[in-house]
């Protein structure tokens, strides 16, 4: 089977920042030499934010993905032709549901090696609920679409100077210590040092494991979880042949002389993950999907409902989405 040439990419809330910052890093793809791309549905949605940010946005009506490719020079290819219409900053149940129509739709199309893989415009989880959207979020629902448990589809951050990885993620601080345990740590661990090698090109991917509790415990004086559980994951791990230590001082872990010594810090929440990339890497910051037979990517940003349609909001994460996702597509399609 021919491989695909083309991104599926997911329209995002339409009264978000997601369009306009797609029709800016379809302006610059030559300059950012990003893969040819798609989006599914929204043709107006799309017009209306390029305008907002003085773009004479070309859209190209395409009824395949194999048409986008020899599109994408002429003007931004657009698949199907749900829409609603524009209202930046002002979400409604119409947008909802043309977002996850076009999830939906990108996922499958993915699925069926249609399109190279699928960048996630940012959502509002709360308005797609309305829509009939049951998972906490895009990656569970991707992982639900692939046929695989949750917890197979492991989030990473990726900036250009660090990568992070939340063992927990959407859960309140005061649970975490409680769901810590050896068996999710080497699970995950396992996932991200696979995908790190097929994606990535990183055949011996360095794990860096951080400290639940302040300096890593101290030894047991400061909270047992670090000796007790963490550790002795980090262990075994170690005897199946993974480059990984820790576990690490989170206080210290993220200093510039210490990113060096590692390709990737698997964190205990979701803050210790995210405050450094995005404090580091904020407009180039991509939220990558680990672990699944697709490629998926989505910048590490919410909807910016606030300034949407303003043509203030940085395309940068959007545009680094795009390139990853792509670059991680050619990996795939290289190792067959």
């Amino acid at each position: 089977m021919r491989k695909a040439q083309a991104l599926a990419v997911s329209l995002g809330d339409p009264a978000g920042v997601a369009p306009e910052l797609i029709a800016e890093a379809w302006t610059r793809r030559g300059e950012m030499g990003l893969t040819p791309f798609f989006v599914i549905g929204g043709a107006s949605v799309l017009s209306a934010a390029g305008a907002s940010r003085g773009i004479k946005l070309d859209l190209i009506a395409i009824s395949a993905p194999d048409e986008a490719a020899a599109a994408f020079s002429s003007g931004l290819p657009v698949l199907g032709d749900m829409d609603c219409a524009p209202s930046p900053g002002s979400p409604s149940i119409e947008g909802a549901t043309l977002a996850l129509h076009s999830l939906a739709r990108a996922a499958a199309l993915a699925l069926s090696g249609e399109a190279a893989g699928v960048v996630t415009g940012p959502i509002a989880k709360a308005n797609l609920a309305d829509a009939g959207f049951t998972q906490p979020g895009q990656t569970e629902f991707l992982a639900d679409a692939c046929g695989l448990p949750h917890e197979d589809a492991v989030m990473m951050l990726a900036g250009p100077s660090l990568r992070t990885v939340p063992l927990t993620v959407h859960e309140p601080l005061a649970a975490v210590p409680g769901l810590i345990t050896r068996e999710l740590i080497e699970h995950k661990a396992r996932v991200v040092a696979r995908a790190l090698a097929r994606d990535f090109d990183l055949p011996a991917a360095r794990i860096a494991v951080t400290g639940l509790n302040p300096h890593a415990g101290e030894s047991g004086r400061i909270g047992r979880e670090d000796a007790e559980v963490i550790g002795p994951a980090v262990a075994a791990l170690q005897t199946e042949g993974l480059t990984i230590s820790g576990p690490h001082p989170a206080d210290a872990l993220f200093a510039a002389h210490e990113r060096k010594k590692y390709d990737v810090a698997l964190c205990m929440y979701h803050d210790q993950a995210l405050i450094p990339i995005k404090t580091l890497d904020f407009d180039q910051g991509v939220n990558v999907t680990l672990g699944l037979p697709i490629v998926r990517t989505s910048p590490d940003h919410g909807t910016a409902f606030a300034i949407a349609g303003k043509g203030v909001a940085s395309a940068g994460a959007m545009i680094a989405a795009l390139r990853m996702a792509g670059e991680c597509a050619v990996r795939r399609s290289m190792s067959g």
